[in-house]
């Protein structure tokens, strides 16, 4: 795998929109194509992106961030379900990164995949949140699916119309519940977050089906699909993540992803690897996070702090006590990336295995990605908080915005206890036993 091209782990970079930049962005706004003619072959060994493709890939994503970035203040603002943002991710190429050159994907593994959510975090935090999800939910079906021509199918069409997937799967969510009705079957019930609600193409949606357990793959533009725009929360403000509701939404033979299954049954050791990637997911755009903050803060420090009386420089960009800030935060984010990075690889590794994963190797590294978690936790809440002790006090105006940063981060990091994450690493350190796999372990 090509590891060159950006310097995409550079958390002190400036993202200025700069004229090339800009003109990338305005031909990444054309609409993307619609259609595609449909692979006839099976899968066949997937083979890695070109430098010149995966820079391209990189370049687009920093563009994208770029503007984000610009605009990141009116964006928390308003509140709005990113439409348009998803509408460029789509052009971009970015939603197809992971998918395999065979069928027009990027061909871009795990580890980079993670890098273009922290890229796109780094503008803002929803966003990268966004693209996140979208990986793991497309391609879970590639690991989960029994017939591989129903998960080639589902991925040739995802990469010919550029679809974004979204999810229906929360567990501490009453159920929705599948009943037969005449030729096919009715979809009802409600989720209370569903993250792409609005903005999503398709999604996997799991419910019970009398005493057994659906898995299907449905289209979002079917009567009895609804999506609401409830989602009021302090941070992630772009990331549509209200609550959706299905009112008799018919549902197909052809919408079953696997067969019906016991509702304890335990899942395929490969299909499991959801939980660990979007742990890594998580990881990734809390460090994005973390490192649009921090940029934000130097740019500021540079052309906005005044020093303070006693300080004795005539810059604030001189003073010892800021500069020893920034070297801290910039190590703490430095290490927390090459931390991600390193788990990447080993749940890239081990995914890699496919169907002869086992278990244990499973394990393994989900305990290398859950540490990154817990890590980029830590690390990201203490940068986003701390940053205004760079910039000063003027910095807490509101029209600046620079809490968004930290309200991101603290919104998001209680979708699940870190505590409980810290807790399985422990287990697995002290007496040697992996997570039993959920989709929160």
């Amino acid at each position: 795998m090509h590891r060159t091209g950006l310097p995409v782990s550079d958390i002190a970079a400036r993202l200025p929109i700069e004229e090339d930049a800009m003109s990338l962005l305005h031909a990444l706004r054309s609409p993307a194509p619609e259609t595609a003619p449909e692979p006839e072959r099976p899968p066949a060994p997937t083979a890695a992106a070109s430098a010149a493709d995966r820079e391209r890939l990189f370049a687009r994503a920093t563009a994208i961030a770029a503007d984000l970035r610009a605009r990141g203040a009116a964006l928390d603002r308003d509140g709005r379900p990113p439409f348009s943002e998803i509408t460029e991710l789509k052009a971009a190429g970015l939603l197809n990164a992971l998918h395999p050159p065979e069928i027009g994907g990027g061909g871009l593994d795990w580890v980079d995949g993670l890098r273009l959510v922290r890229i796109l975090a780094r503008g803002e935090s929803s966003i990268g949140q966004l693209l996140g999800y979208h990986f793991v939910n497309s391609q879970y079906i590639v690991w989960a699916a029994e017939d591989g021509d129903l998960a080639w199918r589902l991925s040739s069409e995802t990469v010919a119309k550029s679809l974004y997937w979204g999810a229906a799967v929360n567990p501490r969510d009453p159920g929705l519940v599948l009943t037969r009705k005449d030729d096919h079957y009715v979809l009802n019930g409600r989720k209370t977050f569903s993250t792409g609600a609005r903005i999503s193409d398709r999604i996997n949606a799991s419910a019970a089906f009398g005493d057994q357990i659906a898995s299907l793959v449905l289209p979002t533009d079917r009567p009895g699909y609804i999506a609401h725009d409830d989602w009021d929360n302090i941070g992630q403000r772009l990331s549509d993540s209200g609550s959706v509701v299905f009112e008799d939404f018919p549902v197909h033979d052809g919408d079953f992803l696997l067969p019906l299954a016991a509702p304890d049954a335990a899942p395929k050791v490969l299909a499991s690897f959801n939980t660990p990637l979007i742990q890594l997911v998580f990881a990734n755009f809390y460090i994005g996070t973390a490192e649009g903050a921090l940029a934000e803060a130097l740019d500021y420090v540079r052309d906005t702090t005044r020093p303070w009386i006693t300080s004795g420089v005539e810059r604030a960009a001189d003073d010892p006590h800021i500069l020893e800030r920034v070297g801290e935060f910039r190590a703490a984010l430095k290490a927390a990336a090459a931390l991600a990075d390193s788990a990447g690889h080993a749940v890239q590794t081990a995914l890699a295995r496919g169907h002869a994963i086992t278990e244990r190797e499973r394990g393994e590294a989900a305990i290398e990605a859950y540490e990154s978690k817990v890590n980029a936790t830590h690390v990201a809440l203490d940068v986003t908080a701390r940053v205004f002790e760079l910039m000063g006090a003027r910095a807490t105006a509101g029209h600046y915005r620079f809490d968004r940063y930290w309200r991101n981060v603290r919104t998001h990091t209680l979708h699940d206890p870190v505590f409980y994450k810290a807790r399985e690493v422990g287990d697995f350190a002290l007496n040697d036993r992996i997570p039993t796999p959920s989709l929160y372990s």
